[in-house]
């Protein structure tokens, strides 16, 4: 998939996704095959197995890692990474997303809880151990290449696409410190109902959403000005939904609930839904092709 900018000054750059990823392609890919054995495993025998065992979260998390790391492949050739540093990144987020992998699915398969075990056994706890340090490098892997999308190279280059993914990396930010939160809190649940698990899940989903109505806009006849003020909406609206949900949560409310701040937080996400659609609906309707060259009027 390609996409053509108009870069701010006159640049007319071509971003392709996914390119020169295809190891990332392929370890994201295992997280969806290892959720699809979970969720057999789940439909067969039941999800809970020993005393802290639970094949449905060992089901959402490969699913959710995996997702994660394709479209972390999808967005690395817009970021202007050196070739080393690239591999780097690449390489490390392969072999700490593998022992994710397998951590998550085989202690939950073994009847073992992969973080917060109570189990005597040193190999436990030794795997619990490693899986939080492995948790913190991917984090701060991660805070490293986002800061390629602040550079004003990168942005020049593809002006709209490294907007959405600036927002992009600040609601990925707000995900890893839920995670990290949830690990200091020795669990998901905050308060009577609060559960993190859904600002750390949310967040995520930005990779998606922001990457592709900014590509969507640049397949619309507006100006550039347009675009860009499209792609600002979208993502200060969802960045804002996440931390209305983070609210509601650290009140130990639940974000599903009928209140003020699940509702201010649902609007923020439906505002972005609708940028969504009118994008797509014009992208669909534009014979023009291609967004032009330029400063938008």
């Amino acid at each position: 998939m390609k996409a053509r900018t108009g870069g701010t000054r006159g640049n007319n750059a071509k971003a392709t996704f996914f390119t020169g990823e295809k190891w990332l392609v392929g370890v994201g890919l295992l997280g969806f095959v290892l959720a699809a054995i979970c969720g057999i495993w789940t439909l067969v025998s039941g999800a809970e197995v020993g005393a802290e065992g639970n094949m449905r979260n060992a089901f959402s998390f490969d699913g959710a890692l995996g997702l994660f790391i394709l479209s972390t492949a999808a967005v690395m050739p817009l970021a202007g990474m050196g070739g080393r540093m690239r591999a780097f990144f690449r390489w490390s987020y392969i072999v700490l997303a593998l022992y994710s992998y397998a951590a998550e699915t085989v202690q939950n398969a073994r009847g073992i809880n992969p973080r917060f075990t109570n189990s005597t056994e040193a190999f436990d706890a030794a795997v619990g151990n490693v899986f939080a340090t492995v948790a913190m490098l991917l984090v701060v892997f991660y805070v490293v290449f986002a800061t390629y999308f602040f550079r004003r190279r990168t942005y020049e280059r593809h002006p709209e696409l490294t907007l959405a993914l600036r927002y992009t990396m600040a609601a990925v930010m707000i995900s890893f410190g839920a995670g990290i939160w949830i690990s200091l809190n020795l669990g998901r649940y905050v308060g009577a109902e609060g559960n993190i698990i859904w600002l750390h899940g949310l967040g995520f989903h930005a990779l998606q959403a922001h990457p592709i109505i900014a590509w969507l806009t640049l397949r619309t006849p507006w100006s550039a000005r347009v675009r860009q003020g499209v792609v600002h909406t979208a993502g200060l609206s969802y960045g804002i939904g996440l931390l209305l949900m983070g609210w509601q949560t650290m009140i130990g409310h639940p974000v599903l609930e009928w209140s003020a701040l699940p509702i201010a937080a649902g609007l923020c996400f439906l505002i972005g839904l609708g940028l969504g659609a009118a994008t797509l609906a014009s992208a669909l309707t534009n014979k023009r092709g291609m967004a032009t060259i330029g400063r938008g009027a």
